[in-house]
């Protein structure tokens, strides 16, 4: 036992040399009772220890139970109005593009709570049910990066074809429907068939996507890495994430990453991108092309609630085509935010706790990564904190979504814009790499708001 941690204090302690001596130099009687002392110690600390375990594994097993029912709810769909997902629309109405929205939907990913696997560092966790939602939904927006990045345009997910069920929930009439479904289902049998043998390159990819996310610590974006990176920011398993701290942790996870060289990640800081920043992260020698880049801006639209000012814009940039979802939700409550209709909004729900998939099988299952029920929420019961993705091929993408995107801003601000963009480098750039650049603002803005702050963002929002 070191000294210096023994439980008799003296006022004027000597060095540590001549406390080592004094040590040797106790009495045998005083020493049987400090070892007494000592496994008092060790027994409460691991009685404390057991008594944590304990209120863990149920609190896990409440959050299994409470989180494990699997009610597929579904949400209405009006066919007079269109639904916007993800930069596309469609008009519900029309049987083609509703079996097109079906299919799109079908085809995102959806990374829910899970139980049953390997125990998370620093504790005995086997689930992330109850406090991982933000970290799941921050897994979806990142999922969505991905197959833009590795999939070809208009990609979607051949098995979602085998559903014949319309999950938009859609009162049709039912004179013909019988003879028509029949006559359906033949169709896509034969398309299945055929799209089996043409999409089995993608569904190799699609397959090896899903497995980056997967529950197991060798996985480079599954819970138990976003776990490790985040304790860089003062997280553990267990502690409630936000959007801003999860945006931080997907960088640093793509960062890490040799799956995807071709791609990186840039966080604006505090509700600010620095294009030159971006350029140099994405920048290579000749004759190599730029880098893709997903740009995330964690922002905060109100106070303690939504400022209703900001949904038109909110709504403006979930129809552009670089726009790769939202990491929001409902208070203490994360849900992975795709599209609109109406007063809307479409989302992923992370809130359904299903065991670990066993991926040791050659072709394990992947139903329980796809979601074909559609939900809806109401955009007054938003959190004001978010997190906004993009997603840029290549350079040419990248301008050409700095533009869309400042059109919308500058469009759709009443009062503050959510976001903007600069010419130039932010401050620490500025600092490290010791050039001087002058900073031009792409939206035009009142003289007491032209200044800047870019302090470190990833643990405060800037109030809008």
């Amino acid at each position: 036992m070191n000294p210096s941690s023994s439980s008799v204090s003296l006022e004027g302690q000597p060095p540590d040399d001549e406390l080592t001596e004094d040590w040797h130099f106790l009495t045998a009687e005083f020493n049987g009772t400090q070892q007494l002392e000592e496994s008092r110690e060790d027994e409460d600390a691991e009685e404390v220890e057991d008594r944590g375990r304990l209120r863990s594994k149920l609190v896990s097993a409440w959050n299994s139970v409470k989180y494990g029912w699997s009610l597929k709810q579904k949400s209405k769909f009006s066919r007079s109005s269109p639904v916007i997902m993800l930069g596309k629309s469609y008009e519900l109405k029309d049987q083609g593009d509703r079996e097109h929205f079906r299919r799109s939907f079908t085809t995102l990913l959806w990374l829910t709570y899970r139980r049953g696997f390997p125990p998370l560092s620093g504790g005995s966790l086997t689930t992330d049910s109850g406090w991982g939602c933000v970290l799941r939904t921050g897994q979806m927006l990142l999922a969505q990066g991905l197959l833009l990045h590795l999939m070809p345009p208009g990609w979607t997910w051949c098995a979602s074809q085998r559903v014949s069920k319309d999950d938009s929930d859609l009162q049709v009439s039912s004179t013909g429907r019988g003879l028509y479904l029949k006559e359906e289902e033949e169709k896509k049998s034969r398309r299945h068939s055929l799209d089996s043998n043409l999409n089995r390159p993608m569904e190799a990819t699609h397959r090896r996507v899903v497995t980056w996310f997967l529950d197991r610590p060798a996985a480079p974006f599954g819970i138990h890495t976003l776990v490790e990176l985040g304790k860089s920011s003062g997280k553990k398993a267990g502690d409630w994430y936000g959007p801003s701290i999860a945006a931080h942790i997907l960088r640093k996870a793509v960062a890490a990453s040799a799956d995807v060289p071709n791609l990186v990640v840039y966080v604006a800081q505090d509700c600010t991108i620095y294009l030159e920043d971006v350029k140099r992260l994405c920048e290579r020698p000749p004759p190599q092309c730029w880098k893709s880049v997903i740009v995330l801006v964690p922002v905060r639209l109100g106070g303690q609630d939504l400022n209703p000012s900001y949904i038109t814009c909110v709504k403006r940039l979930l129809t552009l085509q670089s726009c790769i979802g939202i990491i929001g939700g409902k208070p203490k409550h994360s849900l992975f935010f795709v599209g609109f209709q109406d007063d809307h909004l479409l989302h992923l729900d992370p809130h359904y706790c299903r065991p670990t998939v066993d991926t040791t099988k050659q072709n394990f299952p992947l139903e329980s990564f796809h979601c074909k029920y559609p939900r809806k929420m109401s955009f007054s019961r938003m959190d004001p904190s978010c997190t906004i993705g993009f997603y840029a091929k290549g350079q040419k993408d990248f301008e050409a979504m700095c533009s869309a995107v400042n059109e919308v801003l500058t469009t759709s601000a009443e009062m503050y814009p959510m976001f903007i963009f600069v010419d130039g480098a932010s401050q620490e750039e500025e600092e490290s790499c010791r050039t001087s650049s002058n900073d031009i603002t792409y939206i035009q803005r009142n003289a007491e708001h032209r200044h800047v702050v870019t302090s470190n963002s990833m643990d405060e929002f800037v109030l809008l």
